[in-house]
C-alpha cells in the first residue's frame, strides 16, 4: 500500500478558500476514481506561522503503478487547476510512502 502525501503552504488569507476548493473539487475527484482510499485533508499544527497555514492532503493507493496511472490521467490536470485557482500563493511538495507495518 502506498500513502501519497502533499504538503501545502499558503498565506493565512487563502486558507479558507483552499479548504473549500479541496473539499469541493480535489477530494471528490480523488474519491471518484474507485481505487483511491483514505482521502483526508489535515491542518499541520507543528509548522504554524503567524501569516501562513499548512495542510497535508493524504490518500492511499495500491501501488506506484496505479499512482502513476492516476497522476497521468487526473493528477496533472488537478495540479494545473489548483495553480490556476491560487496562482503562486499555494506551494506544495509531495511525499510517497510505503506502508511497512500496519497495526490491526
Amino acid at each position: 500500500m502506498i500513502i501519497y502525501n502533499t504538503t501545502y503552504q499558503m498565506p493565512e488569507a487563502d486558507a479558507r478558500d483552499f479548504v473549500v476548493w479541496m473539499s469541493e473539487v480535489m477530494v471528490p475527484r480523488l474519491k471518484q476514481t474507485g481505487y483511491i482510499s483514505g482521502v483526508r485533508l489535515s491542518r499541520i499544527l507543528s509548522h504554524k506561522d503567524d501569516d501562513s497555514e499548512c495542510f497535508a492532503l493524504q490518500f492511499e493507493i495500491e501501488s506506484t503503478a496505479r499512482l502513476h496511472y492516476w497522476f497521468v490521467k487526473q493528477g496533472q490536470a488537478l495540479g494545473k487547476e489548483l495553480l490556476k485557482t491560487f496562482d503562486n500563493r499555494v506551494l506544495g511538495f509531495f511525499t510517497m510512502m510505503e506502508v511497512v507495518v500496519e497495526g490491526k
